[in-house]
């Protein structure tokens, strides 16, 4: 397809997914072939619950790996350059002041396979993602949030140089 989407992500989260496709394709698949083996030995196919569970979970295994590919077919790499350090961009860590509460917060923008919450990396599709791209240290931003409209104060921004 033509107007595929692409999926943003650092040079390592793709090694990941092929590593991932890979020990899906090598060694998970071989594991479900034995399943569904075993519970054939098992006899009348019909009312057999293991040959069924095997099934279900080869066909999840086939989706699993169809999903991967897509992903690894259209995966753009995002490199980062010396260009543009003093501008948040995919990679970027930006410290921010939410202005309502005075809360001062530290986010990693990152594609969205590379998503983590948690840890701080939020995707550069979500309102504040899209809100902080382009802008510079000082900047005030507004993003639209479900809660309501947010107002953020861009107070550092960290860019990795290339390699």
């Amino acid at each position: 397809m033509a107007n595929e989407a692409k999926y943003k992500m650092s040079k390592e989260r793709l090694e990941e997914i092929k590593q991932e496709l890979h020990y899906l394709e090598t060694v998970r698949e071989k594991e479900v072939s034995e399943l569904i083996k075993e519970a054939r030995s098992f006899g009348d196919l019909s009312e057999n619950s293991e040959y069924d569970e095997a099934k279900t979970e080869q066909g999840k295994l086939y989706s699993k790996i169809a999903e991967l590919k897509n992903i690894i077919e259209n995966a753009e790499v995002i490199e980062q350059t010396k260009a543009d350090t003093k501008i948040v961009r995919l990679g970027s860590r930006v410290k921010v002041k939410c202005l309502e509460d005075g809360e001062t917060e530290e986010y990693q923008i990152v594609g969205s396979q590379e998503v983590d919450p948690m840890q701080g990396r939020i995707s550069d599709d979500s309102p504040l993602g899209r809100g902080l791209l382009g802008q510079k240290v000082g900047s005030t931003v507004k993003i639209e949030a479900p809660v309501g409209e947010l107002m953020f104060k861009i107070l550092s921004i960290e860019n990795k140089a290339g390699e």
